[in-house]
């Protein structure tokens, strides 16, 4: 009888165990000597997970090119943050390829030996965002919450939690914690001519037609710090382009003389971002290299 009592035990742990393994989990701490960049992942099981980033995209300040206003607004506030000063959540808005994500990596590297950390988080997992903030508040380090790309539809989830981070919440601000965005909409959300329309004065029209405009940049207007970027000219583009080739070993010689592939690259995109010039910097080294 006693066998087969502890038999029964046996196998109700190994069940609780399996039921356990499959339930959702607090967020935990992870190795915060492992990494200098972290991303959060949320496995099907619904456990949220920071996992360490191995290779950090080795970027400097000084790569990026015909952003200097861009760049000294962020790196000011940066510092002021990983300093222990007073400093503001960033939204980086603006053209497609301009340098808004690689220009927060690039701090990153610039100030992690003084404790700069960066936490990378997709829109979707937002609503966990507290989570994570709970979990670093404690932590000596200063933490960069990331999100490129950041953009809601009307009803997502993720947008309430990030406006109740930013500033709304019953809980103060964390001093270790800024959240750094990018988004090539100004404010976060789509917006449609016929909310302008809201503000016709008709007998059954809207109370306070204004109120859907007001929804509409109550996100954006949270980040204390909007940094905007704008399409690049041509003599912008050929200088971002030459920088690059420099970078990748292309003589003087022939980064001149590579000028009119470089536009030649640009037309077939449509575009003279500098996404578009380091691509191509990385094809015609890779090419004369080889």
């Amino acid at each position: 009888m006693t066998d087969k009592f502890d038999t029964l035990i046996a196998r109700a742990t190994r069940l609780l165990d399996r039921i356990e393994a499959i339930l959702p989990q607090p967020l935990g701490a992870p190795d915060w000597e492992a990494a200098i960049a972290w991303r959060y992942r949320k496995r099907s099981s619904g456990h949220g997970l920071l996992e360490p980033v191995k290779h950090v995209a080795d970027i400097r300040l000084a790569d990026l090119k015909e952003i200097e206003p861009q760049k000294e607004k962020i790196q000011r506030n940066t510092l002021q943050f990983v300093q222990g000063h007073p400093a503001n959540n960033v939204l980086l808005t603006g053209a497609r390829g301009t340098g808004k994500s690689s220009l927060v990596k690039a701090c990153l590297n610039e100030y992690a030996g003084q404790g700069l950390r960066l936490i990378e988080i997709d829109k979707a997992d937002m609503v966990d965002l507290p989570d994570i903030v709970d979990v670093v508040s404690g932590r000596p380090e200063k933490f960069m919450v990331f999100c490129d790309d950041l953009s809601f539809e009307e009803g997502e989830p993720g947008y309430k939690a990030l406006k109740s981070i930013l500033d709304g919440s019953v809980a103060a601000s964390t001093p270790n914690v800024l959240i750094y965005a990018t988004s090539n909409r100004r404010h976060l959300l789509p917006e449609y001519m016929k909310e302008n329309l809201t503000y016709t004065h008709t007998d059954d029209g809207e109370v306070h037609p204004g109120e859907v405009v007001e929804e509409k940049i109550s996100l954006s207007e949270r980040f204390g710090l909007w940094v905007s970027f704008y399409p690049f000219s041509q003599d912008e583009y050929l200088h971002i382009t030459a920088t690059w080739l420099a970078h990748f070993g292309v003589p003087a010689a022939e980064i001149e003389a590579a000028r009119p592939e470089a536009l030649v690259w640009a037309l077939e995109r449509a575009s003279r971002s500098g996404r578009v010039a380091y691509q191509f910097a990385r094809d015609y080294a890779g090419r004369h290299h080889a």
